[in-house]
């Protein structure tokens, strides 16, 4: 056994023991101590929160300014309240439920709010955790654990992080021996975690996800387009459009052509947001996907001036000639597809629903559209400008948060 699959045994062995002492407190106790560690969160003048401010930025390669409004706008709906409604909601008021004895967690991406999701309702149902911190952010779970600790050395206790690399298989099988196994990131890493795990323990998979716009007819024109193209622009700068909920395309909806207007108002919404929440870090990866991509749409625009593209050193947008979605290399690459109308926009989402997390909406005259997008698989669907603040009891994977970690 590898050194790496050796510290993921002994943390699995002396979390199973504080998931036990932490089980003799009375359930409502633990989610006051995890709502609390919320509230630090959420306290923009908290150490914990400056600790994230200050440190992110480096791990994650998030600009300062862009990362500590992200975390503004994601952690405004995380009060203690919502998370002790979500507990009432999901576990009702009788017996705490028996939890499983202890809970890996593989986490994946730069994004921190997420992790806050998959790290801490374990500890409210009284597990004892394993993480595999994300690459590109060990610093949020580090943060939690050392809040927890702060709280009641207990709760700390219960909590333990094991890094290691991608080709590390070894520890990856010894993280998959806790009763409960939970894995972030892209399909692959959700099915290669599943390959691993033997008979009786349990997987809670989520794999990649990607969001939409859709700008109806109503928000075609003058101070409406502006507004609209405003939230559309914000929803996809925060995180660099990294998240799951972070658009990649936007359907212009009664259009066969993207109207030019559309476009102007969208680049001037990236512009300003460029000036106040400019673009991270770019790894060598990233710029040569967005170098491609660029240089393939001024190939077709060049080509039939069907596709037009508005570059920027920080952003590009393109205008695209057809409904059919195309890929995106994210880092604020949007593509606007004219719609005839919503069956068009919602054919062109139909191959992709299994992927579907949120949609950004503004402008849309028929309210039905909401459900047939939910129909779709999208487990959000917001106000353009407001995808990126889902609530606590926001269902991801289309469950909920915290009765897929229980037998």
């Amino acid at each position: 056994m590898s050194s790496g699959a050796e510290r993921v045994e002994a943390a699995l062995g002396r979390v199973r023991l504080a998931g036990a002492r932490l089980r003799e407190r009375p359930l409502r106790e633990r989610v006051e101590w995890t709502g609390a560690v919320l509230e630090r969160l959420r306290d923009p003048g908290s150490k914990a929160r400056q600790r994230l401010v200050r440190e992110l930025p480096e791990a994650t390669g998030f600009a300062p300014p862009t990362l500590a409004r992200g975390l503004e706008i994601a952690l405004e709906p995380f009060t203690a309240d919502a998370w002790r409604a979500l507990a009432r909601d999901e576990l009702g008021s009788d017996a705490a439920p028996r939890p499983f004895e202890t809970i890996s967690v593989v986490l994946a991406g730069a994004l921190p709010t997420p992790s806050l999701l998959q790290v801490l309702p374990p500890l409210l149902l009284g597990s004892g955790v394993v993480v595999k911190p994300a690459a590109h952010d060990p610093v949020t779970p580090a943060v939690i654990r050392d809040e927890l600790a702060d709280l009641d050395p207990s709760l700390g206790e219960a909590l333990e992080l094991v890094a290691f690399g991608r080709d590390d298989e070894a520890s990856a099988t010894a993280l998959c021996r806790a009763d409960c196994v939970v894995v972030t990131g892209g399909d692959d890493a959700v099915a290669s975690y599943a390959a691993r795990i033997s008979p009786g323990r349990r997987l809670v998979g989520a794999g990649h996800r990607f969001s939409v716009g859709i700008l109806g007819e109503d928000a075609a024109s003058a101070t409406a387009l502006e507004e609209a193209a405003a939230g559309l622009a914000l929803d996809t700068a925060l995180w660099d459009q990294l998240g799951c909920l972070s658009p990649v395309a936007v359907f212009v909806l009664g259009t066969e052509r993207v109207p030019d207007a559309v476009m102007e108002a969208f680049e001037r919404a990236f512009a300003r947001l460029e000036r106040e929440l400019p673009r991270g870090r770019l790894p060598l990866a990233a710029r040569a996907a967005l170098s491609q991509a660029r240089d393939e749409a001024e190939l077709r625009s060049a080509a039939d001036g069907s596709t037009r593209v508005l570059a920027a050193p920080a952003f590009t947008l393109v205008a695209e000639s057809e409904t059919r979605l195309r890929g995106s290399p994210l880092h604020r690459f949007l593509r606007l597809h004219p719609a005839p109308d919503a069956e068009a926009a919602l054919e062109a989402l139909r191959p992709a629903a299994g992927h579907l997390a949120g949609v950004a909406v503004a402008g849309l005259g028929d309210p039905s559209l909401m459900g047939r997008l939910r129909a779709l698989g999208a487990s959000r669907v917001a106000p353009a400008g407001r995808l990126q603040a889902p609530p606590l009891s926001w269902p991801r994977e289309n469950r909920p948060v915290l009765r897929p970690l229980l037998p």
